[in-house]
């Protein structure tokens, strides 16, 4: 329902705890900055929570917001580059499909820009069946690329020539330097696209939020950055009515071409936006001892050339056009830095035999200690290496994150689940120390033993290609490990879940000594162990870990590094590699904007038959205003899951129809299948006359996909559990490969549940495995 509340005070509307998500509610228009930033009317979205069924579910649908004081004020109403766009179109008199001719020649060139190069792209236009039949008005790649030009691109790059000094002399004694360049995205220009993109206005948050599960606020939720508390603490250093653009800067070095290891770039990114190739050459002209800081400095520097828009607009502000067409002073502020443990150590500036984050000693790393974060004021203060070593920092005298503003570099690195957990604590400690224990026979024997699972990697041959367990105290070690992954990548967080994932790491060191009289491993002071200890810190600060995986920029390598280099004739590749990315960029806009068209005409058409439904029944209004605020959220294939409801989805047609119950038994080994239905038919169909035998036929299906409500905590999305029922398939003629049989294991809450059966569209046939016993009392196994 939306509602018109006049307000009549002197203070911001919604101060005080509601059930009103910032992400459903529309903003206030203040003309003037230094006035009361509360317009005389306020549209607002009321939104009825429903609290979740399931008693043993920690998280609850219904939320409470505190509401952030004296954050994103508007200043007045603009428009949108869409916005703008549309205008200047209609203004000159062309459609949306300018400057290409019509739909197809533009689905034609989208195609021809994301998937051919230059040379695919001449050698199809001249085809006869293209110039004879299609007949774009494009004849070559270079008329192709002059349209592309014409469409709106984002900001211009810029390349900076950096020459670097060495300490290595030539044959005539002078020193010898290299030339490298860097190119970059001006990133408050990249923002002001961001920030601006109105398809991102059903998903934009402007101000920090506490979230809570009960009126009181003491229960509270943590979950994206906005209910974080990092944004609430900056929001209280700036101007009343500021907005905070978060920054989230991620990089990493990846290699062009695996045989030639001087060509790699690093690539900067800010959600799917590249802000910069930085250099990353051999640097010959420094002695081999000294290449390692010049490369460190050459960094920070390049860094600092990079970013040096953020100084200015972190300080003072910059006035900004928002998804929502309304204008505000935004402010935008490096929060986090997503990067693997060697890129944090180039960023902090500190030795890799330290921690980027704390001050703890090299050797104690494997301890349960509370040591003090890193002070950036502090380490801006050296001036002589003497200093920078009692912190164990490298002799970098300029850092990039010094000169901008409310940044503490040591907080913003954020928990790195690919290298911390999953590559590193689990598979390059665990596991190993598993196999130490029990030995490579015994562990692929359990990962073989393991039944098919939905969703569950199954290890054929074993996990040891890709000595027995030895007291209890080695399973809680593992125990604790695992409950730690899983804890922290929950996508929902409480004061209980952030209690557990401190508890599992508590756990992990109070039984590890086992590990040491095991003589599995001599010590712990490992600094992806370590790196664990900070995890709730940054949760706390940051919001969940899943929107900080690096996981996301190393893929974002092949969209905008690799794929691009491929482009190039790899000469000046960096200079072909801006073009290349302009034009995808330009493509992307495009379809980005008849995408927004198309929504504002469905959205014009919902309105229209609101307005049509209001004038024959005004009981109706809330209904279709109801209707248009969701209409985004309703995907054209939604998951078949109503209300509560957990459905099944099975195939049109089964794969064996009409199967005898004699193939039931020896194909399907269901042995006690009639003995199973006559029992359900008199249980649940007790007027039932049919009485099934040996003589009748069954249609069997293949699999089943059981489509349940989503989880909080894990996603948004219904999960779908596709489980399996197939016989074995014997080879076919010639070299056609027989199948083995599969059989999928299925968990099911076992719980109290009623059953009005009308229809039966089918049946499933289920085998139960022995109850669960009760959870050993010390490692809590089953």
């Amino acid at each position: 329902m939306v509602e018109d509340t006049d307000s009549e005070g002197g203070l911001p509307v919604d101060l005080s705890f509601n059930h009103l998500s910032p992400l459903r509610c529309s903003r206030s228009t203040s003309f003037d900055p230094d006035d009361n930033p509360a317009a005389s009317k306020t549209r607002r979205v009321t939104v009825e929570d429903v609290a979740d069924e399931d008693e043993g579910n920690s998280i609850v649908n219904r939320r409470y917001f505190e509401q952030c004081p004296d954050a994103s004020w508007t200043l007045r109403e603009g428009q949108t580059k869409f916005e703008q766009y549309q205008q200047d179109k209609e203004d000159e008199g062309e459609d949306e499909w300018a400057p290409f001719c019509d739909k197809e020649e533009w689905e034609l060139a989208e195609w021809l820009i994301r998937s051919l190069g230059q040379t695919c792209t001449d050698e199809f236009l001249k085809l006869p069946i293209t110039q004879n039949r299609t007949q774009p008005s494009f004849h070559n790649s270079r008329s192709f690329l002059q349209k592309v030009d014409e469409l709106p691109h984002g900001p211009a790059w810029s390349c900076k020539k950096v020459s670097i000094q060495g300490n290595r002399t030539d044959e005539n004694g002078r020193l010898l330097h290299d030339d490298v360049e860097l190119w970059t995205w001006d990133p408050v220009e990249c923002i002001r696209d961001l920030i601006g993109n109105p398809l991102f206005k059903e998903h934009m948050v402007y101000a920090p939020t506490r979230a809570y599960t009960d009126h009181e606020g003491l229960h509270r939720v943590i979950d994206d950055m906005w209910t974080a508390d990092w944004w609430c603490d900056k929001q209280k250093q700036l101007p009343k009515g500021a907005t905070i653009a978060p920054v989230i800067l991620a990089s990493d070095k990846t290699c062009l071409l695996q045989f030639q290891g001087d060509k790699s770039a690093e690539t900067s990114v800010r959600a799917t936006v590249l802000i910069g190739y930085l250099p990353a050459g051999k640097l010959s002209c420094f002695t081999s001892d000294s290449r390692s800081l010049a490369s460190y400095r050459l960094f920070h520097h390049c860094m600092s050339l990079l970013l040096q828009p953020l100084i200015a607009a972190g300080r003072d502000g910059v006035e900004m056009v928002c998804a929502d067409s309304m204008v505000c002073q935004i402010y935008p502020i490096l929060a986090a830095y997503v990067a693997d443990f060697p890129e944090q150590c180039l960023v902090a500036c500190c030795k890799e035999n330290c921690c980027p984050k704390c001050l703890v000693a090299a050797d104690e790393r494997g301890d349960p200690l509370s040591s003090p974060m890193r002070d950036p004021q502090e380490a801006k203060k050296g001036q002589h290496p003497t200093e920078f070593e009692d912190f164990g920092l490298r002799t970098i005298y300029s850092p990039f994150w010094a000169n901008l503003l409310h940044t503490d570099i040591f907080l913003a690195f954020t928990p790195d689940l690919l290298h911390q957990l999953h590559k590193g604590v689990f598979k390059d400690h665990l596991v190993k120390w598993c196999l130490e224990i029990i030995g490579e026979a015994e562990m692929d024997a359990h990962f073989k033993a393991i039944p098919d699972f939905s969703g569950l990697w199954h290890f054929k041959k074993g996990i040891s290609a890709v000595k027995q367990w030895t007291g209890t105290r080695v399973l809680v070690v593992a125990q604790a490990i695992l409950k730690f992954s899983y804890f922290a990548q929950l996508r929902t967080h409480t004061s209980n879940t952030l209690q557990f994932l401190e508890n599992a790491l508590a756990v992990f060191h109070a039984n590890k000594d086992i590990l040491h009289e095991l003589e599995v491993h001599e010590h712990f002071n490992i600094p992806k162990l370590h790196q664990l200890s900070h995890y709730v810190q940054s949760i706390l600060l940051y919001g969940t870990t899943d929107s900080f995986n690096t996981e996301l920029p190393e893929c974002l390598h092949i969209d905008f590094a690799k794929e691009a280099y491929w482009a190039s004739n790899k000469r000046d590749y960096k200079e072909q590699m801006a073009l290349w990315l302009q034009h995808q960029e330009a493509v992307f806009l495009h379809s980005s904007y008849l995408e927004w068209l198309s929504v504002q005409s469905q959205s014009a058409t919902i309105a229209g038959h609101a307005d049509h439904n209001h004038n024959i029944d005004s009981g109706s209004d809330s209904e279709m205003e109801d209707l248009q605020f969701e209409s985004h959220a309703a995907p054209a294939k939604a998951p078949p899951v109503i209300g509560q409801c957990v459905l099944h989805v099975l195939a049109n047609a089964p794969a064996h129809p009409r199967t005898s119950v004699q193939q039931l038994i020896t194909a399907h080994g269901a042995v006690s299948f009639l003995p199973a239905l006559k029992l359900f038919l008199h249980k649940h169909m007790p007027k039932n006359r049919i009485v099934p035998g040996p003589q009748d036929h069954f249609d069997i299906f293949q699999q089943v996909v059981i489509v349940t409500l989503p989880d909080p905590q894990v996603g948004e999305s219904p999960r779908r559990w596709c489980i399996r029922a197939t016989p074995e398939v014997s080879p076919g003629p010639g070299r056609k490969p027989g199948f083995p049989a599969k059989f999928d294991m299925a968990l099911i809450n076992n719980g109290a549940r009623t059953t009005n059966l009308q229809t039966l569209d089918a049946l499933a046939y289920v085998e139960w495995f022995t109850p669960f016993r009760e959870p050993d009392p010390f490692s809590g196994l089953l």
